[in-house]
């Protein structure tokens, strides 16, 4: 069901991370043969049912293609679905000329961040410390510009010293720096080195984290089964003791998730968690008050 839109807007629910796309195997080369659940147009048609059901009164689109042209894909999805509050897109920022750029990016109100799929760089250390692209994300910050940190778990010393060095505004990480719950299930070790690899953002006041993207990080070939929802339970349980409360933001990753999970269950997983965690004031930091301080959304109720 649908919120009633006077409580949208004093509690405003925010699915944070999620993508649509119009499918084509050359734009996304990272859809493998046995994704077929990703391989078909995702459209935001697709998605506002289930978004409704679970108590969203609104999204924010993230690009899944470095180009500008999924940047603006994004943005006229979302001028014609107000739902989409706002649009993390993607911008070259070592290009020449960046200030301008950006400049008449401003132009689009919807248009909240920007990202890059840093995970996929063959040295991410070496990306991240670029001095181009930190003269780039320093010109985002002291704009004003959000950016997401998509990054392996093993990438997550270079993007916590990163962050470090850029602290002038939000970044967020995205999918809890992608703990791999296959081997954190099977080795305490492991679970050891990814813990402490994420304790060092605790010191970051400046970076939130998205609680999106983790049943895809266990074994969903096989299926989620008890002791992958466990030790997704105690991956988030790290995540409420690195960021505390009012730095967690909810997002589904769909519909990367439908590889693992329903959209509802994905919800269902974590609002499980957070109901026996979190206070009410936490809860609607999680659900929705996060993102649209990060972001600097507006809430506003479906249509």
């Amino acid at each position: 069901m649908a919120l009633s839109h006077s409580h949208s807007l004093l509690h405003p629910r925010i699915d944070a991370h999620l993508h649509f796309w119009r499918y084509s195997a050359g734009d996304y080369p990272w859809i493998g043969a046995d994704m077929r659940a990703l391989a078909v147009d995702r459209t935001p048609g697709h998605l506002l049912p289930q978004l409704s059901a679970c108590g969203f009164t609104g999204a924010i689109a993230v690009q899944a293609r470095a180009t500008v042209d999924e940047t603006r894909f994004l943005l006229e999805l979302a001028r014609r679905n107000d739902w989409i509050r706002g649009v993390v897109g993607w911008e070259d920022l070592t290009c020449e000329g960046l200030g301008e750029r950006l400049q008449d990016w401003r132009a689009e109100p919807r248009l909240c961040g920007w990202r890059h799929q840093v995970q996929d760089e063959p040295d991410a250390a070496a990306f991240l410390g670029c001095a181009a692209f930190g003269r780039g994300m320093a010109l985002l910050q002291r704009q004003g510009w959000a950016y997401d940190l998509l990054v392996f778990h093993h990438q997550m010393e270079a993007a916590a010293a990163f962050c470090a060095r850029h602290d002038a505004h939000w970044l967020v990480l995205d999918h809890l720096g992608k703990p791999p719950l296959a081997v954190l299930v099977r080795e305490q070790a492991a679970f050891g080195h990814w813990q402490a690899r994420l304790g060092r953002f605790a010191a970051l006041p400046h970076v939130a984290c998205k609680l999106s993207g983790l049943v895809t990080e266990a074994d969903w070939r096989a299926g989620l089964d008890g002791a992958g929802r466990a030790c997704l339970l105690r991956c988030l349980d790290m995540a409420l003791q690195v960021f505390g409360p009012q730095r967690l933001m909810f997002g589904s990753d769909w519909p990367v998730c439908l590889l693992a999970a329903p959209y509802a269950t994905v919800f269902e997983l974590v609002n499980g968690w957070a109901s026996s965690r979190l206070s009410v004031s936490e809860r609607e930091a999680l659900w929705g008050g996060t993102a649209a301080r990060c972001y600097g959304l507006q809430p506003q109720g479906m249509t």
